[in-house]
């Protein structure tokens, strides 16, 4: 059976040629997303921030506006709710109180009168969640150890197979995909959690997996044609790879598609990143890893 190609095999884009265009969109998108964390920051969940989540069902669906006014009337602190999914669930922050954890069961208490007091309504509770202070940070170190650890070994492990010009033009890639999807977090301000740094990782993963794939090509394409242009070299090596690129990124993303429409409002945040990350990543493999090769040279032997 014949492999699936999208494209002819004498297929001859000139990817590098737009090497500079490419470099000038990553660096938007890198002092875009410094710029947006400093303005705006992260939309950091309870994992992080520490305090209460309460999630709840209300029949008929509820006023937002008269929750809030009742809610905040308690002086529990800046309380957010918000929709979660449809008009009939609702999801409740509350932030983290002093005094410990009978605080914060008098808070819970509070708020669960207040949600069972409202006429005419049957409220459902789904899940409460409670993370204190402490245990955030640790989860944020631990998140962001997770995070440098990775792209460390994966920047080993690159550079070891092949060289170090290989290794670290993938950690140029990573870092760019990384810091895309902390992008697009602060842009649309959805919550950051522990399932997104996951999402992450994973698109870490995805990543380098398929910038390996075209460094192995340049790779056998370097010992094949070793008079050959390392720029006309490197185009050869994206055009041989592409049908494989585009069918692993569209076949990822119908995946990713039928998990954000039917996997529910639990896991869109994780969702959402790995479709930016999968984009973003197809991107960085084309645009960002192999042209920074380019940039760094190759070793030619004249074996």
């Amino acid at each position: 059976m014949k492999a699936i190609r999208l494209f002819p095999n004498n297929m001859n884009i000139n990817f590098l040629r737009h090497r500079v265009l490419g470099f000038v969109m990553s660096s938007i998108i890198i002092l875009g997303t410094f710029g947006l964390l400093v303005s705006k920051g992260l939309n950091f969940g309870i994992d992080f921030t520490g305090g209460m989540m309460i999630e709840v069902q209300v029949e008929p669906a509820p006023d937002l506006t008269i929750m809030r006014e009742d809610l905040n009337a308690l002086n529990l602190g800046d309380i957010a709710i918000q929709e979660f999914g449809s008009p009939n669930d609702v999801l409740i922050r509350v932030p983290e109180q002093t005094g410990g954890k009978d605080a914060q069961k008098a808070a819970e208490q509070a708020v669960r009168e207040i949600l069972n007091g409202m006429e005419d309504s049957n409220v459902e509770y789904r899940r409460v969640e409670f993370v204190g202070p402490q245990v955030g940070d640790e989860l944020i170190s631990a998140g962001l150890y997770a995070v440098i650890f990775s792209i460390l070994g994966i920047m080993a492990y690159v550079s070891l197979r092949f060289e170090w010009q290989f290794g670290a033009a993938a950690i140029v890639a990573l870092l760019h995909d990384v810091f895309a999807i902390l992008g697009f977090f602060a842009l649309t301000q959805k919550q950051f959690d522990l399932a997104t740094v996951a999402a992450i990782l994973t698109v870490a993963g995805y990543s380098i997996n398929d910038t390996v794939v075209i460094f192995d090509r340049i790779r056998e394409n370097v010992r094949k044609f070793k008079k050959m242009p390392l720029v006309d070299l490197a185009n050869k090596s994206l055009n041989e790879t592409l049908s494989r690129t585009i069918l692993t990124s569209v076949t990822t993303l119908l995946a990713l598609a039928a998990l954000w429409f039917f996997g529910g409002e639990v896991i869109r945040g994780f969702v959402d990143a790995l479709i930016v990350g999968v984009v973003i990543g197809t991107y960085s493999t084309m645009f960002v890893a192999v042209p920074s090769v380019v940039k760094l040279g190759v070793k030619r032997t004249s074996e």
